[in-house]
């Protein structure tokens, strides 16, 4: 809960909500095309209505909501070309991740909690868990570049990612091929040899593009 603050306070409170609802949408407690109650969220989050909808309009600005006049505002649904961008987007900034980095770093102890998280909600068939755990490897990876934009930037891409498995059947299917390849691609970063760690990565995203296209597609013909 955020707490209504002062007005002087109040274009930051709604940047502070908005944080917290885009990390409620990587963690896949929105529905994409669902509808967001002002009253309800405003409680919930504990703001006022106006410091709501500025934190509405920033994260339509980032295409993680929808504003239907006359309608009120939905969670986003990205589309087949927006996934394109998505993993687009994601080569780039994280065959930037593997490049830079180096050996040490606390960005890779996190990782190997993840694996390890991932592995046990897996076991116990939580697979929207491993989906939120497989996200939050991915986070990890993208802190080896110490880059706070970089780290910004990739937040709002798996925002839009979470909202396109949303849209899917979140199943072993989609999820469990990665508890070990998460695995795998960990290892090959901590290598050292950044030429096969990038291979890796590339085999791994084009998988999984791949994956959620297919995906996608067998929803639209149902």
């Amino acid at each position: 809960m955020s707490g209504e603050k002062n007005e002087g306070g109040d274009r930051s409170l709604a940047e502070a909500v908005a944080d917290q609802l885009r990390e409620a949408l990587i963690a896949g407690t929105f529905s994409p095309g669902q509808k967001l109650s002002e009253q309800q969220v405003a409680a919930e989050y504990g703001v006022s209505r106006n410091t709501l909808r500025e934190a509405f309009r920033f994260l339509t600005s980032q295409r993680l909501l929808t504003y239907v006049q006359n309608r009120g505002v939905f969670v986003a649904t990205p589309d087949a070309e927006a996934v394109i961008d998505i993993y687009r987007v994601r080569s780039v900034i994280q065959r930037g991740a593997v490049q830079m980095a180096t050996r040490g770093h606390p960005a890779f102890a996190r990782m190997h909690a993840l694996v390890l998280q991932g592995r046990e909600y897996g076991a116990s068939e939580d697979w929207r868990r491993v989906g939120t755990i497989n996200m939050e490897f991915h986070r990890a990876m993208v802190s080896l570049c110490d880059s706070p934009r970089l780290s910004s930037a990739f937040d709002l891409v798996l925002a839009e990612l979470r909202l396109a498995f949303g849209q899917l059947d979140e199943g072993a299917h989609l999820h469990a091929p990665y508890v070990s390849l998460n695995e795998n691609l960990l290892t090959a970063i901590e290598s050292g040899n950044a030429m096969d760690a990038v291979a890796e990565l590339d085999a791994y995203l084009l998988k999984s593009e791949r994956g959620v296209q297919a995906a996608l597609q067998r929803k639209l013909s149902r």
